[in-house]
């Protein structure tokens, strides 16, 4: 039986029903959506990028970041040889660099928050330089990520499916969470950071049971999400 056959009623994890493939945002769409798509197509992995690259685009984002600021300024910053390893750069210069307005979709922009950003951009790239953490190991690279102030599980999560393209974390942002509430994946309950572990695992085993690649599957679910939140906002 293919995806496409599960009868609709069928529950895929305990409290979530397959649905429709036209039912927003049931697990029938989000396979549907996956069977055409590629992680060439979501480029989330970048095979060139290096693991000070990872942390500085990761933290650059956030809460009041929105994806194309981030970049921007990430931009800004690799050009400007900030996360070349050992070569350290103050806070403060960082701090003038995102103080600076940035091109952000053709607009001069000015980045949310840059003294925080500046300040955990340093730490974060300081302590990389001596801890030198483990590249082949998703969840052993995770633990050590989540040592450095300013890094929190999504992302940590984050940093490692970028750099690895790793199955074995996921990452739960706002659009992951909400379209896992809609689905009941996730109760109202259900608070982050506090219960990170046991989301992510029922995240992974939704994955699993939907056979879709919970690296691929985030990245559908947050551009999808996105979009559904900016045409409600329009």
């Amino acid at each position: 039986m293919t995806f496409m056959e599960r009868n609709q009623d069928t529950e895929v994890v305990p409290g979530v029903l397959w649905g429709r493939p036209e039912w927003i945002p049931s697990p029938a769409f989000w396979a549907a959506l996956a069977s055409q798509a590629t992680e060439a197509s979501h480029g989330f992995v970048n095979p060139s990028a290096t693991l000070h690259e990872e942390v500085g685009f990761c933290l650059l984002g956030g809460y009041g970041v929105t994806a194309e600021m981030n970049l921007a300024f990430f931009e800004v910053l690799r050009d400007a040889g900030v996360f070349v390893p050992e070569a350290g750069s103050p806070a403060h210069q960082i701090e003038k660099m995102l103080n600076t307005p940035a091109n952000v979709d053709g607009k001069m922009r000015r980045f949310r928050f840059p003294r925080q950003k500046a300040t955990r951009l340093e730490v974060a790239l300081t302590r990389l330089d001596v801890l030198r953490p483990p590249l082949r190991d998703p969840l052993a690279l995770r633990s050590v990520l989540l040592d450095i102030p300013g890094i929190g599980p999504k992302t940590a999560s984050w940093i490692v499916r970028n750099l690895l393209g790793s199955d074995e974390v996921a990452i739960l942002d706002i659009h992951v969470v909400r379209a896992g509430k809609i689905m009941g994946l996730f109760s109202e309950r259900d608070r982050l950071p506090r219960d990170y572990s046991s989301m992510e695992k029922r995240f992974l085993d939704f994955c699993k049971a939907i056979e879709v690649k919970a690296s691929l599957l985030d990245a559908i679910i947050w551009g999808e999400m996105r979009k559904m939140r900016h045409t409600c906002d329009a």
